[in-house]
């Protein structure tokens, strides 16, 4: 995975289109689809139940470009949420009884309205959760934000690929790791991760290359010991995610010659009582313009809602949206292979 890395938006690649990645992914030869390998578990069609987790996409603009990255996101890209919309899912919120806010992007931090978001969640009561890439914590813009999640009491969910440098930087760019310590460093500092204050930190580890994630227990232990002894940082959780075949990650597959071979080792490992538990099944995704996904890759696949009565925030409608029957393709192997993989981590 070598080289400078540029988002296929940037570099005018035909993948940047959700169209021409749902072309390649539909000619890969596999051995059957994914609604029929969730048939025998009596799962097809795959159905949502009840709605804990509104997940608000705020844009595709990041400080970092990623080589695995199923958004496509960084500096180049101007996609972000605009207030009004955020005020319509603020909306929704009012109108349902959903939870949890768990806010994404991009580096959801450098949108404009961010921390005013966070508050208007946090003043109704909602848990609030942040997807932080650590390092956006480090600019002179956002080094407040600490404090400003502490007070909050928001959950920090961090990518961290490994907990060496060679690896992180080869996914991430040549000095994230140390910066991403630095970032660690001040959150343990603000009350995260020691494991009392309740300011939950999570990391976030996914594979370097065309391989499942090990065992999230183990590694969570194995984590925990490296991480505290070699630099002496604490944090509560580790998730470990299984890299979606789309978007950059995918044309790395294509480019590196991996695609087929991956996508067998996704759809053989195929465990049904992974399927039970993916996250689609809980949650409702808003994408930066306000329509609704059943998650954040269906976002990126642009694949909205099937549900026709609630295809934007601005028609939420709780009780249409659960029982719903979720979209899906070939890159839906990737949540359910092995151990599983959500936004939650491992689903098993």
């Amino acid at each position: 995975m070598g080289g400078r890395v540029l988002t296929l938006a940037q570099a005018r690649s035909p993948l940047a289109s959700a169209a021409e990645q749902l072309r390649v992914l539909g000619r890969v030869p596999i051995a059957h689809g994914f609604d029929q390998a969730l048939a025998p578990a009596g799962l097809s069609p795959l159905t949502a139940g009840a709605i804990d987790v509104l997940q608000i996409n705020v844009g595709k603009l990041c400080n970092q470009t990623c080589r695995h990255c199923h958004v496509d996101a960084g500096p180049d890209r101007r996609e972000v949420m605009s207030r009004e919309t955020m005020e319509l899912c603020l909306r929704a919120l009012d109108g349902s009884t959903i939870p949890t806010a768990d806010i994404t992007g991009g580096a959801p931090e450098l949108n404009p309205d961010f921390r005013w978001l966070v508050h208007e969640c946090t003043a109704r009561g909602r848990h609030v959760i942040d997807r932080c890439n650590l390092t956006i914590l480090l600019t002179p813009a956002h080094a407040d934000l600490p404090r400003f999640f502490a007070e909050h009491r928001v959950e920090l969910i961090c990518s961290l690929p490994h907990y060496r440098a060679p690896n992180t930087d080869a996914q991430r760019g040549e000095g994230v790791f140390e910066k991403s310590l630095e970032a660690l460093r001040r959150l343990n500092v603000a009350g995260y991760g020691n494991g009392t204050s309740g300011l939950r930190l999570v990391l976030v580890t996914n594979p370097a290359g065309a391989f499942l994630p090990g065992g999230q227990a183990s590694l969570e232990a194995e984590w925990k010991r490296e991480m505290l002894r070699r630099y002496g940082i604490r944090f509560d959780a580790l998730f470990c995610l299984t890299n979606m075949p789309i978007s950059r990650y995918l044309a790395w597959l294509i480019e590196s010659g991996n695609l087929e071979g991956y996508m067998e080792r996704l759809v053989t490992s195929f465990n049904p009582v992974a399927a039970r538990g993916v996250m689609c099944r809980t949650m409702v995704s808003v994408g930066w313009d306000g329509r609704l996904y059943d998650c954040d890759f269906n976002q990126m696949l642009e694949l909205e809602v099937g549900n026709r009565r609630a295809a934007h925030i601005r028609d939420f409608d709780q009780s249409a949206l659960e029982g719903r029957d979720i979209v899906v393709g070939p890159h839906c192997f990737g949540c359910t292979a092995g151990a599983g993989s959500s936004c939650g981590g491992a689903t098993v």
